[in-house]
Protein backbone atom coordinates (compact mmCIF):
# COMPACT_ATOMS: atom_id res chain seq x y z
CA UNK A 1 0.00 0.00 0.00
CA UNK A 2 1.09 3.27 -1.09
CA UNK A 3 2.23 5.92 1.72
CA UNK A 4 -0.54 8.24 3.00
CA UNK A 5 -0.04 11.51 4.05
CA UNK A 6 -1.78 11.86 7.31
CA UNK A 7 -3.05 15.19 7.16
CA UNK A 8 -4.44 16.76 3.86
CA UNK A 9 -7.00 19.47 4.59
CA UNK A 10 -8.29 20.28 0.77
CA UNK A 11 -11.28 18.27 1.56
CA UNK A 12 -12.33 20.29 4.72
CA UNK A 13 -14.81 23.23 3.04
CA UNK A 14 -16.66 19.99 1.84
CA UNK A 15 -16.56 17.98 4.98
CA UNK A 16 -17.78 21.22 6.82
CA UNK A 17 -20.63 21.42 4.26
CA UNK A 18 -21.41 17.61 4.84
CA UNK A 19 -21.37 18.85 8.82
CA UNK A 20 -23.80 21.56 7.69
CA UNK A 21 -26.30 19.36 5.77
CA UNK A 22 -26.67 16.52 8.98
CA UNK A 23 -27.16 19.80 11.15
CA UNK A 24 -30.06 21.69 9.06
CA UNK A 25 -32.72 19.29 9.72
CA UNK A 26 -32.48 19.00 13.23
CA UNK A 27 -32.07 22.87 13.54
CA UNK A 28 -35.03 23.46 11.35
CA UNK A 29 -37.46 21.47 13.40
CA UNK A 30 -36.07 22.80 16.62
CA UNK A 31 -36.94 26.40 15.21
CA UNK A 32 -40.84 25.50 13.09
CA UNK A 33 -41.45 23.64 16.65
CA UNK A 34 -40.70 26.40 18.60
CA UNK A 35 -40.85 29.54 16.90
CA UNK A 36 -43.50 30.78 19.02
CA UNK A 37 -41.98 30.05 22.24
CA UNK A 38 -39.27 32.17 24.12
CA UNK A 39 -36.21 32.27 23.71
CA UNK A 40 -34.99 30.11 26.86
CA UNK A 41 -37.41 27.44 25.66
CA UNK A 42 -35.71 27.36 22.30
CA UNK A 43 -32.44 27.14 23.39
CA UNK A 44 -33.24 24.20 25.99
CA UNK A 45 -34.99 22.38 22.92
CA UNK A 46 -32.01 22.80 20.96
CA UNK A 47 -29.93 22.01 23.94
CA UNK A 48 -31.65 18.72 24.37
CA UNK A 49 -31.96 17.81 20.60
CA UNK A 50 -28.01 18.31 20.14
CA UNK A 51 -27.42 16.19 23.94
CA UNK A 52 -29.48 13.15 21.78
CA UNK A 53 -27.50 13.51 18.71
CA UNK A 54 -23.85 13.91 20.78
CA UNK A 55 -25.19 10.34 22.51
CA UNK A 56 -25.98 8.90 19.05
CA UNK A 57 -22.08 10.21 18.35
CA UNK A 58 -20.85 8.39 21.15
CA UNK A 59 -22.55 5.13 20.31
CA UNK A 60 -21.37 5.32 16.76
CA UNK A 61 -18.30 6.54 17.75
CA UNK A 62 -18.05 2.85 19.61
CA UNK A 63 -19.26 1.20 16.74
CA UNK A 64 -16.58 2.57 14.95
CA UNK A 65 -14.12 1.59 17.09
CA UNK A 66 -15.21 -1.70 17.23
CA UNK A 67 -15.97 -2.70 13.57
CA UNK A 68 -11.87 -1.81 13.47
CA UNK A 69 -13.06 1.24 11.49
CA UNK A 70 -10.83 3.55 12.90
CA UNK A 71 -8.38 3.52 10.47
CA UNK A 72 -11.00 2.86 7.50
CA UNK A 73 -9.86 6.24 6.31
CA UNK A 74 -6.17 6.48 7.10
CA UNK A 75 -5.53 10.54 7.15
CA UNK A 76 -7.54 13.42 8.13
CA UNK A 77 -9.92 14.78 7.45
CA UNK A 78 -11.03 13.06 4.66
CA UNK A 79 -10.72 10.01 3.13
CA UNK A 80 -7.56 10.09 0.89
CA UNK A 81 -7.96 13.62 0.61
CA UNK A 82 -11.43 12.99 -0.69
CA UNK A 83 -14.55 14.32 1.11
CA UNK A 84 -16.37 10.94 0.82
CA UNK A 85 -14.70 6.95 0.19
CA UNK A 86 -16.55 7.34 -3.87
CA UNK A 87 -13.67 9.42 -4.35
CA UNK A 88 -10.96 7.87 -2.80
CA UNK A 89 -12.39 4.13 -4.74
CA UNK A 90 -8.91 3.87 -6.14
CA UNK A 91 -6.92 4.17 -3.08
CA UNK A 92 -9.54 1.84 -1.17
CA UNK A 93 -9.52 -0.53 -3.54
CA UNK A 94 -5.48 -0.71 -3.92
CA UNK A 95 -5.17 -1.40 -0.44
CA UNK A 96 -8.11 -3.78 0.37
CA UNK A 97 -6.90 -5.77 -2.45
CA UNK A 98 -3.50 -6.02 -0.91
CA UNK A 99 -5.03 -6.59 2.38
CA UNK A 100 -8.57 -7.72 2.38
CA UNK A 101 -8.89 -8.32 5.95
CA UNK A 102 -7.10 -5.18 6.65
CA UNK A 103 -7.81 -1.78 8.28
CA UNK A 104 -8.82 -0.02 5.20
CA UNK A 105 -11.93 -1.52 3.20
CA UNK A 106 -15.11 0.04 1.35
CA UNK A 107 -17.24 -1.18 4.67
CA UNK A 108 -14.91 0.54 7.03
CA UNK A 109 -14.00 3.68 4.84
CA UNK A 110 -17.51 4.74 5.13
CA UNK A 111 -18.06 3.52 8.77
CA UNK A 112 -15.44 6.26 9.20
CA UNK A 113 -16.26 8.55 7.75
CA UNK A 114 -20.39 8.67 8.51
CA UNK A 115 -18.73 9.25 11.80
CA UNK A 116 -16.95 12.20 10.91
CA UNK A 117 -20.11 13.66 9.40
CA UNK A 118 -21.95 13.44 12.33
CA UNK A 119 -19.34 14.62 14.45
CA UNK A 120 -19.24 17.70 12.00
CA UNK A 121 -22.64 18.02 12.44
CA UNK A 122 -22.84 18.00 16.03
CA UNK A 123 -20.51 20.59 15.99
CA UNK A 124 -22.62 23.05 13.99
CA UNK A 125 -25.63 22.48 16.62
CA UNK A 126 -23.03 23.30 19.25
CA UNK A 127 -21.61 26.34 17.42
CA UNK A 128 -25.37 27.51 16.81
CA UNK A 129 -26.23 27.26 20.46
CA UNK A 130 -23.08 29.11 21.23
CA UNK A 131 -23.93 32.06 19.25
CA UNK A 132 -27.39 32.23 20.15
CA UNK A 133 -26.56 32.17 23.98
CA UNK A 134 -24.68 35.01 23.56
CA UNK A 135 -27.04 36.71 20.76
CA UNK A 136 -29.77 36.06 23.41
CA UNK A 137 -28.20 36.46 27.00
CA UNK A 138 -29.57 39.43 28.12
CA UNK A 139 -33.20 37.56 27.46
CA UNK A 140 -32.03 34.88 28.71
CA UNK A 141 -29.82 35.19 31.73
CA UNK A 142 -27.97 31.96 31.84
CA UNK A 143 -24.47 32.41 31.38
CA UNK A 144 -23.16 31.92 27.68
CA UNK A 145 -20.04 30.71 29.11
CA UNK A 146 -21.29 27.05 29.07
CA UNK A 147 -22.02 26.93 25.57
CA UNK A 148 -19.00 28.54 24.97
CA UNK A 149 -16.58 26.11 27.19
CA UNK A 150 -19.03 23.11 24.84
CA UNK A 151 -17.78 24.87 21.98
CA UNK A 152 -14.34 24.49 23.03
CA UNK A 153 -14.51 21.54 24.31
CA UNK A 154 -15.90 20.32 20.90
CA UNK A 155 -13.03 21.66 18.82
CA UNK A 156 -10.67 19.84 21.48
CA UNK A 157 -12.54 16.65 20.44
CA UNK A 158 -12.12 16.99 16.57
CA UNK A 159 -8.59 17.03 17.78
CA UNK A 160 -8.38 13.83 19.55
CA UNK A 161 -10.41 12.25 16.99
CA UNK A 162 -7.28 13.30 14.50
CA UNK A 163 -4.63 12.05 16.64
CA UNK A 164 -6.80 8.93 16.84
CA UNK A 165 -6.20 8.63 13.10
CA UNK A 166 -2.84 9.77 12.38
CA UNK A 167 -1.35 8.18 15.63
CA UNK A 168 -2.83 4.79 14.36
CA UNK A 169 -5.11 4.15 17.17
CA UNK A 170 -2.46 5.19 20.29
CA UNK A 171 -4.46 3.96 23.80
CA UNK A 172 -3.81 6.83 25.71
CA UNK A 173 -5.17 8.92 22.94
CA UNK A 174 -8.30 6.68 22.19
CA UNK A 175 -9.33 6.29 25.82
CA UNK A 176 -9.10 10.35 26.15
CA UNK A 177 -11.42 10.84 23.06
CA UNK A 178 -13.86 8.32 24.32
CA UNK A 179 -13.88 10.14 28.06
CA UNK A 180 -13.95 13.77 25.95
CA UNK A 181 -17.02 12.31 24.09
CA UNK A 182 -18.85 11.81 27.88
CA UNK A 183 -17.62 14.86 29.07
CA UNK A 184 -19.27 16.46 25.60
CA UNK A 185 -22.56 14.90 26.95
CA UNK A 186 -22.11 15.93 30.30
CA UNK A 187 -21.56 19.59 29.66
CA UNK A 188 -24.59 19.67 27.72
CA UNK A 189 -26.64 17.82 30.32
CA UNK A 190 -25.77 20.48 32.49
CA UNK A 191 -27.02 23.75 30.27
CA UNK A 192 -30.42 21.25 29.82
CA UNK A 193 -30.60 21.33 33.62
CA UNK A 194 -30.18 25.38 33.70
CA UNK A 195 -32.55 26.04 31.29
CA UNK A 196 -35.01 23.60 32.80
CA UNK A 197 -34.65 25.87 36.04
CA UNK A 198 -34.66 28.90 34.36
CA UNK A 199 -38.43 27.81 32.99
CA UNK A 200 -39.85 27.43 36.71
CA UNK A 201 -38.60 23.43 36.35
CA UNK A 202 -37.79 21.75 39.31
CA UNK A 203 -35.27 23.90 41.31
CA UNK A 204 -32.88 22.67 43.31
CA UNK A 205 -33.58 20.06 45.52
CA UNK A 206 -31.81 20.00 49.04
CA UNK A 207 -30.30 16.57 50.26
CA UNK A 208 -28.39 15.74 53.29
CA UNK A 209 -24.78 15.49 53.58
CA UNK A 210 -24.28 11.65 53.30
CA UNK A 211 -26.13 12.06 50.37
CA UNK A 212 -24.93 14.52 48.55
CA UNK A 213 -21.62 12.90 49.58
CA UNK A 214 -22.65 9.74 48.17
CA UNK A 215 -23.84 11.59 44.75
CA UNK A 216 -20.67 13.24 43.94
CA UNK A 217 -18.58 9.59 44.80
CA UNK A 218 -20.20 7.53 42.73
CA UNK A 219 -19.92 10.47 39.83
CA UNK A 220 -16.29 10.36 40.47
CA UNK A 221 -16.59 6.39 40.53
CA UNK A 222 -18.22 6.48 37.37
CA UNK A 223 -15.94 8.76 35.28
CA UNK A 224 -12.99 6.20 36.79
CA UNK A 225 -15.21 3.02 35.91
CA UNK A 226 -15.25 4.82 32.18
CA UNK A 227 -11.49 5.28 31.81
CA UNK A 228 -11.07 1.56 32.96
CA UNK A 229 -13.19 0.54 30.17
CA UNK A 230 -12.26 2.88 27.68
CA UNK A 231 -8.39 1.47 28.44
CA UNK A 232 -9.99 -2.49 28.50
CA UNK A 233 -11.55 -1.48 25.20
CA UNK A 234 -8.71 0.65 23.30
CA UNK A 235 -6.18 -2.64 24.43
CA UNK A 236 -8.38 -5.27 22.88
CA UNK A 237 -8.03 -6.88 26.94
CA UNK A 238 -12.00 -7.83 26.94
CA UNK A 239 -11.05 -11.60 25.72
CA UNK A 240 -8.14 -11.89 28.26
CA UNK A 241 -10.55 -13.15 30.63
CA UNK A 242 -13.87 -15.42 29.41
CA UNK A 243 -14.98 -16.99 32.57
CA UNK A 244 -16.72 -15.09 35.52
CA UNK A 245 -16.59 -14.72 38.26
CA UNK A 246 -12.59 -16.00 37.84
CA UNK A 247 -10.52 -15.61 35.44
CA UNK A 248 -8.19 -18.24 33.80
CA UNK A 249 -9.36 -20.79 36.42
CA UNK A 250 -8.21 -18.33 38.87
CA UNK A 251 -9.27 -15.91 41.21
CA UNK A 252 -6.69 -13.93 41.06
CA UNK A 253 -5.00 -15.26 37.65
CA UNK A 254 -1.25 -13.84 36.88
CA UNK A 255 -1.11 -10.23 36.12
CA UNK A 256 1.71 -7.76 34.99
CA UNK A 257 -0.07 -4.24 36.23
CA UNK A 258 3.08 -2.27 35.71
CA UNK A 259 3.08 -3.15 31.83
CA UNK A 260 -0.94 -3.28 31.96
CA UNK A 261 -0.84 0.22 32.88
CA UNK A 262 1.76 2.46 31.10
CA UNK A 263 -0.25 4.85 29.53
CA UNK A 264 1.83 5.99 26.57
CA UNK A 265 2.48 3.18 24.58
CA UNK A 266 1.62 1.77 21.19
CA UNK A 267 -1.03 -0.56 20.47
CA UNK A 268 -0.15 -3.86 21.39
CA UNK A 269 3.50 -2.97 22.63
CA UNK A 270 5.41 -2.67 25.74
CA UNK A 271 7.61 -0.22 27.22
CA UNK A 272 10.04 -1.22 24.74
CA UNK A 273 8.63 -1.47 21.78
CA UNK A 274 7.87 -5.39 22.41
CA UNK A 275 4.58 -6.85 22.43
CA UNK A 276 2.24 -6.80 25.36
CA UNK A 277 2.13 -9.82 27.52
CA UNK A 278 -1.37 -11.76 28.55
CA UNK A 279 -0.29 -10.99 31.79
CA UNK A 280 -0.65 -7.04 30.89
CA UNK A 281 -3.66 -7.80 28.85
CA UNK A 282 -5.33 -9.52 32.00
CA UNK A 283 -4.37 -6.80 34.67
CA UNK A 284 -6.21 -4.19 32.29
CA UNK A 285 -9.60 -6.48 31.78
CA UNK A 286 -9.32 -8.10 35.66
CA UNK A 287 -8.99 -4.09 37.29
CA UNK A 288 -11.80 -2.66 35.05
CA UNK A 289 -13.84 -5.75 36.53
CA UNK A 290 -12.68 -4.99 40.17
CA UNK A 291 -13.69 -1.80 39.78
CA UNK A 292 -17.19 -2.65 38.60
CA UNK A 293 -18.01 -4.41 41.56
CA UNK A 294 -17.58 -1.34 43.81
CA UNK A 295 -19.25 1.04 41.25
CA UNK A 296 -22.23 -1.34 41.04
CA UNK A 297 -22.78 -1.34 45.12
CA UNK A 298 -22.66 2.80 44.98
CA UNK A 299 -24.99 3.32 41.74
CA UNK A 300 -27.58 0.45 43.94
CA UNK A 301 -27.02 1.91 47.32
CA UNK A 302 -27.33 5.62 46.01
CA UNK A 303 -30.69 3.84 43.81
CA UNK A 304 -32.08 3.17 47.43
CA UNK A 305 -31.09 6.77 48.50
CA UNK A 306 -33.16 8.49 45.47
CA UNK A 307 -35.95 5.86 45.40
CA UNK A 308 -36.86 7.36 48.94
CA UNK A 309 -37.25 11.06 47.15
CA UNK A 310 -39.97 11.62 45.60
CA UNK A 311 -38.55 14.36 43.47
CA UNK A 312 -35.41 12.32 42.45
CA UNK A 313 -37.23 8.43 42.27
CA UNK A 314 -37.37 8.65 38.34
CA UNK A 315 -33.67 9.35 38.41
CA UNK A 316 -32.87 6.50 40.66
CA UNK A 317 -35.41 4.34 38.43
CA UNK A 318 -32.95 4.72 35.83
CA UNK A 319 -29.72 4.66 37.36
CA UNK A 320 -31.03 1.28 38.42
CA UNK A 321 -31.98 -0.09 34.93
CA UNK A 322 -28.99 1.17 33.47
CA UNK A 323 -26.58 -0.61 35.95
CA UNK A 324 -28.82 -3.99 35.48
CA UNK A 325 -28.37 -3.32 31.67
CA UNK A 326 -24.17 -2.72 32.17
CA UNK A 327 -24.04 -5.91 34.23
CA UNK A 328 -25.94 -7.71 31.56
CA UNK A 329 -23.73 -6.53 28.86
CA UNK A 330 -20.24 -6.31 30.73
CA UNK A 331 -21.23 -10.35 31.20
CA UNK A 332 -22.37 -10.83 27.65
CA UNK A 333 -18.92 -9.08 26.44
CA UNK A 334 -17.34 -11.48 28.55
CA UNK A 335 -19.25 -14.99 28.10
CA UNK A 336 -19.65 -14.28 24.36
CA UNK A 337 -16.64 -13.72 22.97
CA UNK A 338 -17.27 -9.62 23.16
CA UNK A 339 -20.57 -9.47 20.45
CA UNK A 340 -20.68 -6.55 18.83
CA UNK A 341 -24.31 -5.45 19.91
CA UNK A 342 -23.74 -6.13 23.65
CA UNK A 343 -20.13 -3.76 23.15
CA UNK A 344 -21.56 -1.14 21.69
CA UNK A 345 -24.71 -1.44 24.03
CA UNK A 346 -22.12 -1.34 27.09
CA UNK A 347 -20.68 1.93 25.95
CA UNK A 348 -24.18 3.32 26.12
CA UNK A 349 -25.42 2.29 28.97
CA UNK A 350 -22.23 4.19 29.96
CA UNK A 351 -22.91 7.41 28.27
CA UNK A 352 -26.58 6.99 29.81
CA UNK A 353 -25.35 6.73 32.96
CA UNK A 354 -23.06 9.98 32.68
CA UNK A 355 -26.30 11.96 31.71
CA UNK A 356 -28.44 10.79 34.48
CA UNK A 357 -25.57 11.48 36.88
CA UNK A 358 -24.79 14.61 36.04
CA UNK A 359 -28.33 15.76 36.14
CA UNK A 360 -28.67 14.28 39.66
CA UNK A 361 -25.68 16.33 40.64
CA UNK A 362 -26.39 19.53 38.78
CA UNK A 363 -30.21 19.71 40.07
CA UNK A 364 -29.84 19.08 43.84
CA UNK A 365 -26.98 20.75 46.64
CA UNK A 366 -25.90 19.36 49.84
CA UNK A 367 -27.71 20.64 53.27
CA UNK A 368 -24.60 22.05 54.20
CA UNK A 369 -24.93 24.60 51.50
CA UNK A 370 -28.09 25.76 51.95
CA UNK A 371 -27.30 26.43 55.39
CA UNK A 372 -24.40 28.25 55.06
CA UNK A 373 -26.13 31.01 52.34
CA UNK A 374 -28.98 30.96 54.58
CA UNK A 375 -26.19 32.55 57.76
CA UNK A 376 -24.81 34.57 55.03
CA UNK A 377 -28.36 36.21 54.15
CA UNK A 378 -29.02 36.61 57.84
CA UNK A 379 -25.78 38.44 58.51
CA UNK A 380 -26.31 40.37 55.28
CA UNK A 381 -30.05 41.36 56.62
CA UNK A 382 -28.72 42.13 60.26
CA UNK A 383 -25.55 44.28 59.08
Amino acid sequence: MDTQELYNLSPTIRLMLMGLMVAIGPLAWVWLRNRRAPVVRRLQVLTLVTLFLTFDLVIFGAFTRLTDSGLGCPDWPGCYGHASPVGAQLHIEAAQTAMPSGPVTFPKAWIEMIHRYLATGVGVMILTLAVTSWLERKRVHISPWWPTFTLVWVCLQGAFGALTVTMKLFPAIVTLHLLGGMVLLALLKVQAVRYNQAQGGQPFITLSAGTRWLVMATFGLLWLQIALGGWVSTNYAVLACTQFPGCQGSMWPDMDFRLGFTLWRELGAGMNGENITFAALTAIHYVHRLSAYVVFAAILALTIKLYRLPALRKQGQWLAGLALLQLATGLGNVLLGWPLAAAVLHTGGAAALVIVLTGVVFCTRGAFVTASRSKLSTSRLTA
